[in-house]
């Protein structure tokens, strides 16, 4: 006859059923897919998790949308430090998948919803996307630091103004960064950009 073990002790209230997590996301995600109104209702109701259940993993519907928005995306990758630092950065530039790192659909799904709320895009900003800066921005350190880059450099001030060309061609031109137009334009504006961060 195997020993009984006893059940480790549990804090108050409902253990955390992990796979909620992932219900509210999927509910969240394809509501937004389908370009409709991410309310808590829709989230309870399609994802069949209890409204407290969702708020003991998102304190708002706000910080929820923002976790939707960002699945499927990913921190890039640190920069060799060795090679051509420009050459690797076009090409991160210019590679879809790194770029925005979900469809095309979903892209402008999330630009349609932090475009129109404001706190949303701060929330955004400040749990997800800015994570996403620090290889890039760590790689320009480094090269301000061996010289290869101004001592002066503001990195954060760089790193938007190259993400600026990126976000110009696919928000206001409705380019394609795959397309060879679209790298040329983009190897010409950081050509510009980085004769700046070198002078």
């Amino acid at each position: 006859m195997s020993a009984v073990v006893p059940d480790a002790p549990r804090g108050p209230g409902r253990p955390r059923v992990e796979e909620f997590d992932g219900l509210i996301l999927d509910a969240a995600l394809a509501i937004i897919d389908e370009g409709g109104d991410v309310t808590v209702s829709a989230v309870v109701a399609r994802s069949g998790v209890s409204r407290a259940a969702l708020y003991r993993r998102w304190p708002s519907l706000t910080a929820l949308i923002a976790a939707a928005l960002d699945v499927g995306r990913t921190v890039p990758p640190e920069f060799p430090e060795d090679g051509d630092l420009r050459e690797a950065v076009l090409d991160s530039l210019t590679d879809g998948a790194s770029a925005h790192g979900y469809s095309e659909h979903r892209f402008r799904q999330r630009m349609r919803l932090v475009m129109s709320d404001r706190t949303l895009q701060k929330a955004y900003w400040s749990a997800h996307v800015a994570r996403r800066r620090l290889p890039l921005e760590r790689a320009l350190r480094v090269a301000a630091d061996r010289g290869e880059l101004r001592a002066d450099i503001d990195v954060e001030a760089c790193f938007d103004a190259i993400a600026g060309a990126v976000y110009y061609q696919l928000v206001v031109r409705g380019d394609r960064l795959d397309a060879p137009e679209t790298r040329e334009r983009l190897r010409s504006a950081l050509d510009v950009i980085w004769r700046g961060m070198t002078a």
